[in-house]
């Protein structure tokens, strides 16, 4: 996720120098379907259809239908037969829980709106209000977001683990929606700070709950493929911030458009989120199973409904039944662990260079005369989409710990192609053109594994207990690191050059690529509280 979320570095380094079921096999070769009562959020009836079957996954393992194959993880299946006789597999296991986590994914819609929308239009907004020409507000009116988004996710977890993920996020919209109309309807540069603030306090508690909820909602097998749902969110709210923009280099007061747009997403937000599920984890760790036990029987099938409900009590049992768990904890075993990996895994992703990439993309594009930012912008958002639907198609089959090393070993080598291009005497046409392949190849790089996996993969090595807190401290550590960065990026540029500094960057990717090698456990296929068990005897270490 939250790897678009170091645009708003970008932004701030921008302003500073612009301005400076259940199926019966009948033998007369028809089924009967019951779609999946969680799809429409409503209980269906069942639907005659011919040549397809979709069935709940079996508990035992050795009773299968006849010529179904196992089923394990509770998946359903769709059977199509062919002209010829032969029958494809067509795997649905992902349907039940994809309308709530596509719901959730909103939030990250308007996160990447959000950090888009004021690209373009500070110019406008810093003349209209006042204080154009200043480079100290420019930048306050984009960096303020970032100490309000610290704010929010300090303090997500204390309020997920008593409100729970599916009331927390229609509260999150509160200040998402105050924070978007006083900044459209802003007369004064205080009252652009304060609505800019409140988006990021909003903006902070959703890049926490979403993964947690999704981790928490979706099967075991779809675990990883559903949360890159986030990125994607992100990646097409950035888009439509570009996409709306395009009349503000036109009218100067688009911008209020803008922002009076970006309170939609959050009303959106707050119906649909009345219609989703609570995660089954937290209605378990609250005392509400027969809750919790509908929930599982809705998304994962009913026959995973006694196994799941038996994980999660015998999780809970170990770690004691006490909801308010204390920040005291994360100094514990197995806490501990998990939130060193979190965090430094945020710690990695921020100085691996993400931001400076960004930054210098757009004068990268104008010297191969791409002069419109807009579409400079388009064209990075576009790789970073194609990145993050590579990264929901490969995550659960090549794994976390993969897809992370491989990202940044493609962020190394993508490094070291621009600073040789930056650095290089050879002719400027190649010069110019290797830069843009090593920029469209770091970020389609990153946004395959270093972006969306770092987000994925903290809540699922967290413990059920503490995975609030822990995701709080990973994020509080990803927010500091995009504030340094942003704040002495361009400083270290001037003292020492590009191309040093992108080396630079080159290696710490490579040293974040040795890291997830070595210290990251592979989570694919595993439930939460299988990883939970493993994490309590030793370190994370490597695993195939």
């Amino acid at each position: 996720m939250e790897a678009v979320v170091t645009t708003t570095t970008t932004l701030l380094l921008h302003t500073s120098v612009s301005s400076s079921s259940k199926l019966s096999l009948k033998s007369s070769n028809k089924a009967v379907f019951y779609p999946p009562r969680s799809l429409f959020f409503c209980t269906c009836k069942p639907i005659s259809i011919n040549h397809f079957s979709v069935w709940a996954s079996h508990k035992q393992r050795d009773e299968n239908p006849p010529n179904l194959g196992s089923n394990p993880d509770g998946e359903q299946e769709q059977l199509r037969k062919g002209q010829d006789g032969s029958v494809s597999k067509v795997d649905l296991g992902w349907l039940p829980a994809f309308p709530h986590v596509l719901t959730a994914s909103m939030a990250n819609f308007l996160f990447g709106y959000h950090i888009g929308v004021m690209n373009g239009p500070i110019v406008s907004v810093a003349r209209e209000l006042g204080f154009e020409g200043s480079t100290i507000l420019e930048g306050l009116v984009v960096s303020i977001f970032i100490v309000g988004a610290f704010i929010g996710s300090f303090i997500s977890g204390s309020v997920v683990d008593k409100f729970g993920c599916r009331r927390t996020l229609q509260i999150d919209t509160i200040p998402l929606i105050i924070g978007a109309i006083l900044s459209a309807q802003a007369h004064s540069v205080d009252e652009v700070l304060w609505g800019r603030f409140l988006v990021g306090l909003g903006i902070g508690l959703n890049t926490v709950l979403v993964p947690i909820y999704i981790s928490e909602v979706a099967p075991t097998k779809y675990r990883g493929s559903l949360g890159s749902l986030c990125q994607i969110g992100t990646c097409l709210g950035i888009i439509a911030s570009l996409f709306i923009g395009i009349p503000s280099e036109n009218d100067p007061h688009w911008w209020r458009t803008m922002l009076y747009v970006a309170s939609i997403p959050g009303f959106i937000l707050t119906i649909g989120m009345q219609f989703a599920v609570e995660s089954p984890r937290w209605l378990c760790k609250i005392g509400r199973l027969d809750d919790a036990k509908v929930v599982v029987s809705n998304l994962w099938g009913p026959t995973e409904v006694d196994k799941a409900i038996e994980e999660f009590q015998s999780v809970f049992t170990s770690t004691e039944v006490d909801t308010d768990a204390k920040w005291s904890e994360l100094f514990q075993e197995p806490n501990y662990k998990a939130a060193l990996i979190g965090g430094a895994l945020f710690l990695l992703q921020q100085f691996a260079g993400i931001n400076g990439v960004l930054y210098f993309s757009s004068l990268t594009f104008q010297d191969v005369g791409i002069t419109s930012a807009a579409l400079a912008s388009l064209c990075v958002g576009v790789i970073n989409f194609a990145g993050a639907l590579s990264a929901l198609y490969l995550i659960d089959k090549q794994g976390r710990r993969r897809l992370l090393t491989g990202s940044y070993l493609g962020m190394a080598i993508s490094m070291c192609l621009i600073a040789y291009a930056v650095a290089s005497p050879s002719d400027e046409d190649f010069r110019n053109n290797l830069s843009i392949i090593g920029t469209l190849g770091y970020i389609y790089s990153f946004a395959i594994g270093a972006g969306p996996v770092t987000g994925i993969i903290i809540p699922e090595l967290s413990s059920s207990r503490m995975r609030g807190k822990i995701m709080s401290f990973s994020f509080s550590v990803h927010w500091v690191c995009n504030f340094m960065v942003g704040l002495f990026f361009l400083e270290l540029v001037r003292i020492f050059g590009v191309a040093p500094i992108y080396l630079g960057f080159g290696v710490v990717s490579l040293v974040s690529a040795a890291f997830c090698y070595f210290f990251i456990v592979e989570t694919k296929g595993r439930s939460l509280e299988e990883i939970e068990m493993s994490l309590r005897s030793e370190l994370p270490g490597r695993e195939n």
